[in-house]
């Protein structure tokens, strides 16, 4: 997202945990256009007014279903509780679970589902791998041995907490690998 916007002039701030409120405050306060965050500090900023709800004018909850399974409810139902009424929502999830749809009845008017087929979610000459690993400590050794078994030129790797991906950044960068994380 950042990357976007320095090409086309826009101002893009990351609200995560673990982060300093101060400087998310310091930033926030000069102005930007996009505020990409973890619902936690995306709540916090809009408590401290750091973020004002009458300038904000699109809210998108992303991995909907993610966000609520990883017990996130309350911060997101507070988070809603402060935005305008009349403000556009997107609420996007792999899986519609019945959390997500409550999100959308509370909170949005008029709400247009769009459903996407399984086989076209898919993009073209991507591959997507999910491998089960028994024990935690075999993961990065099993995905070592997928980069050194496939010609991988790019990826996009998921896993749970910052903490993790920290951690996972400096083990694949200590391999000899390019990593970007912001």
């Amino acid at each position: 997202m950042r990357a976007l916007g320095d090409c086309l002039g826009v101002k893009v701030h990351a609200c995560v945990g673990r982060t300093s409120v101060r400087e998310d405050q310091h930033i926030l306060s000069s102005g930007v256009h996009v505020v990409v965050g973890t619902p936690g500090r995306v709540f916090d900023m809009l408590r401290r007014q750091s973020l004002l709800p009458d300038y904000i004018k699109m809210f998108v909850l992303d991995e909907a279903d993610e966000m609520l399974s990883r017990g996130f409810k309350d911060q997101i139902y507070d988070t809603f509780q402060i935005l305008p009424p009349k403000i556009q929502v997107g609420v996007f999830s792999a899986t519609m679970p019945p959390e997500a749809l409550e999100i959308t009845r509370k909170f949005m008017s008029k709400p247009v589902q769009v459903l996407v087929k399984c086989d076209e979610l898919t993009l073209e000459g991507m591959k997507q791998f999910h491998v089960n690993v028994e024990k935690e400590e075999w993961k990065l050794e099993t995905l070592c041995d997928l980069y050194e078994t496939l010609a991988i030129t790019q990826s996009v790797i998921f896993v749970n907490t910052r903490r993790k991906v920290d951690w996972l950044t400096d083990k694949i960068q200590s391999r000899d690998h390019t990593v970007y994380h912001p």
